[in-house]
């Protein structure tokens, strides 16, 4: 397989796991916090529909599935960003993995909250308290983590 494919499939799976698990935190901490699982998800697409989304607390297509696809994208940014970044070592432990994606979901949130604009900022800090941010962070570098375990265990069995 050609190193742009290998790339890309990589990036995919860290970024569907990182997404699959912030999401699901975003979900849990909604339920808790705000008595609604998409509240946060919702918040999500403030940046196009603006502050009417962090004040929608149903599933919508418009808020909900917006935030979705906004929280996906972002995973694959980071994703992308961590298979380029890091280099794949066959074998690397899972403390190591789980250590580079603690790396880029700090470096993630550095950016979302003190270099990205208002309007790009993530939006589900106007709905979860900080210690739910942290737990979806966390989340967020556990799905990195496990992602890249997936990927290196394939690369391992195939050759």
């Amino acid at each position: 397989m050609s190193r742009w494919l290998t790339f890309l499939r990589n990036t995919f799976v860290s970024g569907s796991m990182a997404a699959l698990a912030s999401t699901a935190a975003l979900v849990l901490a909604g339920t808790r916090e705000t008595r609604s699982p998409v509240a946060p998800v919702n918040a999500v697409s403030h940046w196009l529909f603006g502050d009417q989304s962090f004040r929608h607390d149903d599933a919508s297509p418009k808020y909900t599935l917006t935030g979705l696809a906004t929280q996906y994208g972002a995973s694959l940014f980071w994703a992308a960003l961590l298979e380029g970044l890091v280099a794949r070592r066959l074998g690397s432990s899972p403390a190591a993995r789980l250590g580079e994606g603690a790396l880029v979901s700090g470096l993630a949130c550095f950016v979302d909250y003190r270099l990205t604009p208002e309007r790009l900022m993530p939006g589900y800090e106007r709905r979860l308290s900080r210690g739910a941010l942290a737990v979806v962070y966390a989340a967020f570098a556990a799905g990195l983590a496990v992602g890249t375990a997936l990927v290196q265990h394939r690369e391992s069995r195939s050759g």
